[in-house]
Parts: C-alpha cells; sequence; structure tokens
C-alpha cells in the first residue's frame, strides 16, 4: 500500500475500480488548511483523463507493472498485433490503449507495459521520434517564403504532417509523436 508521497509519473495506480496511470502531478501546501496532490489520472483500459485531488497521506493501491519491448506486426479492424522480441510470442492490443498510433510502422520497436500479475496489457508507448518517408506532398506556393510557410504532407503511415516547403515526396523526415510536429529532414 503506497501515500501519496510515493506519488509520481508513470506510476500505476487501481482507483475506482480501473487502473489509472499518473501521466501529472502536482504537490499543494497551502497557507490555511492541509496538504493535498492534485493529479492527473489517464486510464489505461479506456484512455479516459481525469483530474483528482488526493489528501496529503491518503492511501492508494498501487498495481505492479513490467515494461518489455515489442516490435509492431501490423494492424487488423480491432486493434495491433505485436510480437515479443525475446520469446517472439504475439500479444494483441486495442487501439483505444496506443496514443499517436498513426506514427507507428511495421516493425518499429514499441515498449509495452504489462499488469505484473497476469502479464495482461495495460498500455503502450511508442518512441518520442520516429524517420517516416513522404509519400505525398503539396506543392509549395512560390513567393510564400517570408514567414515560416508549411505545407500538408502525407507520410508513409498515411498521417498527416505539416511540413516546410521545401519537404518534397520521397524525402525521409524526423517527426515528434507527441504532437504529431515535422523536426528535421534526415539524410
Amino acid at each position: 500500500m503506497a501515500t501519496t508521497a510515493d506519488i509520481r509519473k508513470g506510476l500505476c495506480i487501481e482507483y475506482s475500480n480501473d487502473i489509472f496511470k499518473i501521466i501529472d502531478f502536482q504537490h499543494v501546501k497551502p497557507g490555511k488548511g492541509p496538504a493535498f496532490v492534485r493529479t492527473k489520472l489517464k486510464s489505461v483500459t479506456n484512455g479516459k483523463v481525469l483530474d483528482n485531488t488526493f489528501s496529503a497521506g491518503h492511501k492508494i493501491d498501487e498495481v505492479k507493472v513490467i515494461t518489455r519491448k515489442f516490435q509492431y506486426l501490423y494492424d487488423d479492424e480491432n486493434g495491433f498485433h505485436f510480437m515479443n522480441n525475446e520469446d517472439f510470442s504475439q500479444i494483441y492490443i486495442n487501439k483505444e490503449m496506443i496514443e499517436n498510433a498513426q506514427f507507428m510502422k511495421a516493425g518499429e520497436e514499441v515498449t509495452i507495459i504489462l499488469k505484473e500479475a497476469d502479464e495482461s496489457p495495460l498500455s503502450a508507448e511508442i518512441p518520442l521520434t520516429v524517420y517516416l518517408e513522404v509519400i505525398e506532398a503539396d506543392p509549395g506556393v512560390k513567393g510564400n517564403t517570408a514567414t515560416n510557410a508549411l505545407k500538408n504532407a502525407i507520410v508513409e503511415t498515411g498521417a498527416r504532417v505539416l511540413v516546410p516547403l521545401f519537404i518534397e515526396a520521397g524525402d525521409k523526415i524526423k517527426i515528434n509523436t507527441e504532437d504529431g510536429s515535422y523536426l528535421e529532414r534526415v539524410k
């Protein structure tokens, strides 16, 4: 049994008959009254985010988790299929469990968080940056270079990304998977 002093980013807890991952927290000590911890929790089963406040010293049920590297194989209408890199077993994950899945390509290595008790998948985390090839890019408008002009591009996974005017089809680019932004062209 843990307390609010043990709260940290990435900690998985059991709350309201569901498993939540703490994505943000703040310890608050007001001038009057008792201290408390303001948290932002994300459900690992349905992806719903909620704000919650725990009073200082409140007992929380910590869920023991393990992380493993899996290779992304393919997706179908229901979800994604991954292969364990160590024993080559396959695992299936619902589409709601993965944020920004539009940037995953076949063969990509993904970190999957599993519940230690029964090794059921809780969530998956794709790398912070990925290298993808531009399949299609809008033509750049001539004379539109006074400001930091951007245009639409479609990458090999089918995701749309805003890129600078000099990016053309066939270029490889580095993308931030958290917000889907263009970082740089890769040679």
